[in-house]
């Protein structure tokens, strides 16, 4: 077993190929444990600068409590428009790339052509859920 490893690093070429593919692995995974530790300490700070936000709007007056119940109930309601307009995009984008495989396997002369559909179909569910199923938004109060 030790004779075979040092065969394998005998050449400068595999040696160098080996040394620059661990390399760059570590890299990698530092870089996404970095991004990881860097996203969820910004999403920490805003969560505490919110809730204080909060106390200190509430701790003012009823008025104040008013507010921050108000600002509470917008920021969900955008939440929830966001995570909605990003379905609607997805669904698209799905319909779109079942159409162009279908086409593309069409054209190929690929008998299994119809495994377009699936990704389509996948798009076509999330556009019902966002349109038809998905409960309505609350009306802001006018």
């Amino acid at each position: 077993m030790a004779h075979l490893m040092l065969e394998i690093f005998d050449t400068p070429v595999n040696g160098m190929w080996i040394f620059l593919s661990i390399g760059a692995v570590a890299l990698f995974v530092v870089f996404i444990l970095a991004v990881h530790w860097i996203d969820s300490r910004r999403k920490e700070r805003e969560a505490f600068y919110k809730a204080e936000t909060f106390r200190r709007l509430t701790e003012s007056s009823a008025e104040g409590a008013k507010a921050a119940l108000e600002m509470m109930r917008d920021q969900e309601r955008q939440k929830v428009i966001k995570s909605r307009e990003s379905m609607k995009i997805s669904g698209l984008v799905c319909i779109g790339i079942g159409v162009a495989l279908v086409i593309f396997l069409r054209v190929a002369n690929n008998p299994s052509y119809m495994v377009g559909l699936i990704p389509a179909f996948i798009g076509v569910a999330n556009l019902v859920y966002v349109y038809f199923l998905a409960a309505p938004l609350d009306r802001p109060k006018a």
